[in-house]
Parts: C-alpha cells; structure tokens; sequence
C-alpha cells in the first residue's frame, strides 16, 4: 500500500465472509467494518467535531466536488488542509465527485475526457477530470483520495451501463497515473450497474492496477436492496482479499450487517443525520418516529442502554423539541443516530471476534423487524 498506510485482517467469520480488519492511517487507524459519518461540505450536519468524536465514529467523509465548488480547494489548502479547516484529527476519505455525475446529470456533460458541470451554486461551469480530481484531492489533503467515475441510475439500458463502466476503468487508470502524496491513498471504484459480467470485468481490471483500496459504487441508486446484495456477493470474490472494500452510500443498518456478512470494511450514508433532522431515531426495536401522538408524555429515553446526549432526555421532551421547532431537537436526534451506528459496528466487531456474527445478526433483525435475518 502507499507509504504511511497498512491494512490487517484480523478475524474472518467462520460462517459468513464477515471480517474484522484494521486499516492504518497518517491519521490514525481505522477498526473495521466501519462507518463513516458524511460531513460533505466540511462538516457533518449540525454536530461538532467533538460531538462526532463522542460519537466513536474513527473517519469521516467529505466530497471533493462539493468543497471545490465552495469555497474552493485551494482555499482550503491555504487554511492549513481540510484537517486543520474542519477541527477533524482522525482520517478523512474524499469522494471524488462521481456521485454528482449522477445526482446532478441535468446540470453535467460527460465525455471520455471528463465532466463538465454547471456548478449548482452560482451556474458556473466546472470542468472535471480524473486527473483534476485527483489533484482536488490533493489539495484538500484528505488520507483517501476516490478515483472520478461515471455513476449512472438503475435500472437502465445495459449499453449506457457498460459505457459508463469501461469509461469508469479508463478514468481510473488515468487517476493512478497523476501524481499525488505518499500520505494519500487512492480507491478504485467498481461500477458494472446489475449486470454480473460488468461487474466482474471492472472489479478485475481495478485489481490489476492494485490500488489501495476498492470501493464498491453505483449502488443504492434505484436498485433493490436484493439486487444490491446478490452484486456484492458475486463482486466481492473478483477484489484482493488483503485490502480494504468500501460499499458506497449504502447506510440502512439492515443493509449494513447483510453488507458486513458479505466481506464489506466500510460504509458511509447520509441516513443517520437525515433521519435525525426528520424526527427518527435509530434503535434496537426499530426506528422512532418521534412526531408520533404516542410519544407526547413518554418518560423514557430513545434507548435505556444508550449514553449519548440525546438519550438523558425522555422522548416526550425530545418530541417537544420538534412540536416547537427547536434547533436542538434534529441536533440531539443526529447525535443519536451516529451514537446507534457506531455501536452497531462496534459490537459488529466484537461479535467477528467472537465467532458469533450470524447470530448477532439475527438477533438484530428480530429487534428490528421481529424476524429473523436471511442467510
């Protein structure tokens, strides 16, 4: 791997293809399967970096396009690096920007060359590369870098699926090959839409080119989650097995444990924040809609066993936040939320450690659903 980064497996599940796995960082290490919260401009919404830091959450995400938009990453360079700009010490990974090919496509024109956009701020246009990504990237000084790939939605004709995957392996070659810093590795990101083959092919040329990592993209964009889980399955064995796997924006914590039992390392989703400034929290029993009439003088907090912020109030207060329109109230459920996910996790973990992830697994499910998990 690049010089300053190591990545270790520790257990491997003896009934799943679930690992547990350290990846070592400039900024420190990373104890896998992982979630990232997405701070996308910067910061993750409406929480401090002490908050995220109390959270348990070890790295977070930001978006290269976005950033490079406003207030430019350059800017950001000047201002000692998105490290010192956002108050965030541990490893920060960058999206690339590829993401908004896609959420942006009325405003984006791709070609072999790259993208051009029309910058959803102030109209003005954006020219996009593999190589300027790489060198956004760079600039920010995250510790992962994304290669720039081409994202198209699901379902769709297998002709603009197969032209963005090959372009997607194009691009990534050309990212490779652009200088960057020993402190900064580079993921490629497999594309392929549904289509086995597809995936297959890309997944393989990546491997080839041996980056530092491989992200799984393209998902969670129109499929079901079905769809999602049988193309990790017949993805993942086309990967190197010593390096890490980062599933892209997918973030259910049902999708997370079948994701993890599949041999994902890493996650990142807005989910746990959106829900949060939506009134749902996140727990063991499924999640609260605290809108709810049945919540109004409930005494109890989110979760008996939880020690966030959120929890030392009952959910009757909680509900009275979000009644009255009281900022504090999507604050504290966000707070939550990324409480819920990184313990998910983090008991993941153990239970991989422990030999037991099926049955962890299963008995979330049943929190969650009252039925047991498939497979």
């Amino acid at each position: 791997m690049t010089s300053g980064f190591a990545f270790c497996v520790h257990d491997q599940d003896s009934q799943s293809a679930a690992r547990r796995s350290t990846l070592t960082t400039p900024h420190g290490d990373v104890e896998m399967p992982a979630f990232m919260p997405v701070g996308t401009q910067g910061a993750v919404k409406g929480v401090t970096a002490d908050h995220v830091v109390a959270t348990g959450a070890q790295m977070v995400l930001s978006n290269a396009y976005h950033l490079a938009v406003r207030p430019g990453a350059e800017i950001v360079r000047r201002l000692g690096g998105l490290h010192h700009f956002m108050g965030w010490s541990g490893p920060i990974l960058t999206d690339s920007g590829g993401f908004q090919v896609f959420s942006l496509q009325r405003l984006t024109k791709v070609t072999d060359e790259g993208v051009e956009f029309r910058s959803h701020v102030d109209g003005a246009k954006i020219s996009l590369t593999p190589e300027r990504a790489v060198q956004i990237q760079g600039d920010l000084g995250s510790d992962i870098a994304m290669v720039l790939d081409h994202v198209v939605s699901l379902p769709n004709s297998r002709d603009v699926i197969e032209d963005a995957c090959r372009r997607s392996i194009r691009w990534a070659q050309r990212s490779l090959a652009t200088s960057r810093s020993d402190q900064q590795a580079l993921f490629g990101i497999v594309q392929g839409g549904l289509d086995q083959p597809l995936r297959i092919e890309s997944a393989e040329a990546l491997a080839e080119l041996d980056f530092d990592g491989y992200a799984i993209g393209g998902l969670s964009v129109g499929e079901s989650a079905e769809d999602m889980l049988r193309t990790i399955e017949f993805t993942i064995p086309a990967l190197p097995a010593g390096k890490p796997r980062y599933l892209m924006g997918v973030g259910r914590p049902e999708d997370i444990l079948e994701a993890v039992a599949r041999g994902i390392d890493l996650f990142d989703c807005v989910m746990p924040t959106r829900n949060g400034r939506n009134a749902m929290a996140f727990t063991d029993s499924g999640t609260l809609r605290l809108r709810n009439e049945r919540h109004r003088e409930d005494t109890r907090p989110l979760e008996e066993t939880c020690d966030c912020l959120a929890c030392r109030h009952s959910r009757g207060y909680l509900r009275h936040l979000f009644m009255s329109g009281e900022m504090l109230g999507p604050i504290l459920l966000s707070i939550h939320n990324l409480t819920y996910y990184q313990r998910l996790l983090q008991t993941a973990r153990t239970a991989i450690k422990d030999g037991r992830f099926v049955e962890f697994k299963q008995q979330m499910f049943q929190g969650w659903t009252g039925t047991a998990a498939a497979g």
